[in-house]
């Protein structure tokens, strides 16, 4: 365990418009709402897609089975689910969708 205090930072392309401390267990989606930053969402379970981002830098793990709203080409872009994945690391991640 270390001492350093992970953070997230969100973009909009090039532009930071929030930032929060990651919380163990919570979302990036929640981490997003933390931060003040509007993600789109439906389902919030990873089934639809609907609020997919790219993530820039940092580590966010993603389950040996791929949920239904995401596939290979856009985890290749960079895209992951804000609903139900869990950031380790301090991360940057660019709202706008990899498509």
């Amino acid at each position: 365990m270390t001492d350093e205090t992970l953070s997230i930072r969100f973009f909009r392309g090039k532009s930071e418009i929030g930032k929060s401390i990651i919380i163990e267990n919570l979302t990036i989606l929640d981490l997003a709402e933390d931060a003040g930053v509007e993600i789109p969402r439906n389902c919030t379970s990873g089934t639809c897609g609907t609020c997919i981002v790219k993530l820039i830098s940092g580590t966010v793990p993603i389950p040996d089975q791929i949920p239904p709203g995401l596939d290979e080409y856009l985890m290749n872009e960079g895209g992951i689910l804000s609903c139900c994945l869990y950031p380790t690391t301090s991360c940057e991640i660019d709202i706008t969708p990899p498509i």
